[in-house]
């Protein structure tokens, strides 16, 4: 393989990348949101810099994606935490745990999402709509959601998934020193809305070394959602280079 053709390709292994070069379209995209009041404190101790903590608020996903252009289906679940920077409102990727090396493997490369692997799960018991999370076999988070209870309008549900988004990117060089250490902002602008209610709704998270969701413990419930969605994800672009700025 010449020099341009290695420059051409999108990741490793050669001939059988992890992911494919492309766009990547949801289609019939689920979403459980729980938005919950956490410490204050706890919450600013994983809050990097630039990034600002006001309302200590979290919001526990669960994301069913049945229809993935290039990635095939999967599921995901993580937290996500309301901040500020520079006087805009937006969300931080904390963590995410992912079913699929591939949407794994394509986040933490691509863009900047904390992707790790992990088992969640979102499925209708009866009357609840219910979101799991195990990490290995031990459970790490259960929510459940009163199904279908009151509608939801296409301009809040748009507004609450097409909030702008932080992550920050992490490469470490041979050395184990950073080579890349980016704070970077993506947001989603094509959505549409195929369903959307709110619900009442409880949270449990219990303690795990390595899938420490309970350290930004569940003080108040705020409110809960259930969006059915089609969209395709922004691209990322940087803000802020910590080993420059």
């Amino acid at each position: 393989m010449d020099l341009e053709e290695v420059r051409r390709q999108t990741t490793t292994p050669l001939g059988a990348p992890a992911y494919p070069a492309a766009r990547y379209r949801f289609t019939g995209r689920e979403y459980l949101n729980i938005l919950y009041r956490t410490d204050a404190e706890a919450m600013r101790r994983v809050v990097p810099e630039p990034l600002t903590v006001g309302d200590p608020l979290v919001k526990f996903e669960v994301m069913r994606m049945p229809d993935v252009t290039g990635l095939g289906s999967f599921t995901e679940s993580g937290q996500v935490l309301q901040v500020q920077y520079e006087g805009e409102s937006a969300d931080y990727l904390h963590a995410m745990y992912v079913d699929s090396l591939a949407s794994i493997t394509s986040g933490r490369e691509i863009s900047a999402y904390p992707k790790k692997s992990g088992t969640p799960s979102l499925y209708v018991d009866s009357d609840t709509l219910v979101g799991t999370l195990d990490y290995g076999t031990l459970r790490v988070a259960t929510a459940t959601m009163g199904y279908k209870h009151a509608p939801m309008s296409d301009e809040d549900a748009i507004a609450e998934i097409g909030r702008p988004t932080f992550g920050l990117k992490m490469l470490p060089g041979y050395d184990r020193r950073p080579r890349i250490l980016e704070l970077v902002r993506s947001q989603i602008t094509d959505i549409t809305i195929r369903g959307a209610w709110r619900g009442p709704a409880r949270l449990q998270l219990f303690e795990h070394v390595l899938a420490p969701l309970a350290d930004l413990p569940v003080r108040e419930i705020v409110s809960a959602s259930h969006i059915l969605t089609d969209l395709t994800l922004g691209r990322a672009s940087l803000v802020f280079d910590y080993l420059q700025d």
